[in-house]
């Protein structure tokens, strides 16, 4: 009896959607435990965010089945199983060195289009506002946009990122779900002691709530894993982390930057 075989091109399409709600879903589960160290209340929640969790949910399955297409495409086009099957595994410095191209490959074409999508008042108005109406973000929220932005910044960006790098099919389950773990990290609201991403990056939950605040919309581009290109091009807004009154964290802004 022979074994079902899955393609890494099926698996490079499919995992990183699977994870994505496995890793939102366990905030979901846990985030009543950690109402300490939400950076909003759960009132916040429920009452300035402008959108509905049930829209969410299908804006963000409508966003994953045009990624899912593109990505089948895209496998399709450079993708040989044949090939890939005789190929040589690569050595971990290899590994390495395409997940840090393709990290800043995905960095420098989100900031770009990121930052357009806020100075271009039609596409702001018409296709990035969407996402902004998670004034306070949650996990699963991570991915709701204009189907429009979904394609041209995730979609045409991991796209980028994967040509660009090398990467194989396999790496790019591995990337990918990586990426999709970090997004969601961003946008769960909490800032728990002792989270890998926060320590490892600076641009984390807290550095993007920031960007989603009033105050913050045109500061804070970067996403999703490194925060060069604000400090380098100006866009960059400091914050600290302070106890909330009534219980919590509170990203809060420098005051200078805050008052421009």
């Amino acid at each position: 009896m022979s074994l079902l075989v899955i393609s890494d091109e099926l698996l490079g399409t499919v995992v990183p959607i699977i994870v994505y709600w496995v890793y939102s879903g366990l905030y979901v589960v846990l985030a009543p435990f950690f109402d300490t160290y939400r950076l909003h209340s759960k009132q916040d929640e429920d009452h300035k965010n402008l959108v509905s969790k049930t829209t969410v949910v299908k804006g963000v399955l409508l966003q994953q089945f045009i990624q899912a297409i593109v990505a089948i495409l895209l496998f399709t086009v450079t993708g040989n199983d044949d090939a890939a099957a005789g190929a040589p595994k690569l050595s971990l410095p290899i590994l390495i060195i395409q997940f840090a191209v393709a990290m800043l490959v995905l960095d420098t074409w989100q900031y770009f289009m990121h930052r357009y999508m806020h100075q271009n008042k039609f596409l702001y108005k018409h296709v990035h506002s969407q996402h902004h109406r998670l004034v306070v973000p949650y996990a699963f929220g991570a991915l709701y946009n204009h189907p429009l932005e979904g394609l041209l910044l995730d979609t045409i960006g991991g796209a980028l990122s994967f040509l660009a790098s090398g990467m194989s099919p396999r790496t790019s389950i591995f990337f990918f779900s990586f990426a999709t773990i970090k997004t969601v990290d961003d946008h769960c609201g909490l800032c728990i002691p002792g989270n890998f991403f926060h320590m490892l990056f600076k641009n984390n939950t807290a550095y993007h709530d920031v960007h989603h605040q009033l105050y913050g919309n045109k500061y804070n581009f970067s996403q999703p894993f490194f925060s060069f290109w604000d400090k380098f091009l100006g866009t960059h807004m400091d914050y600290s982390i302070e106890r909330r009154e009534g219980g919590g964290f509170e990203a809060r802004p420098t005051k200078d930057k805050k008052e421009n």
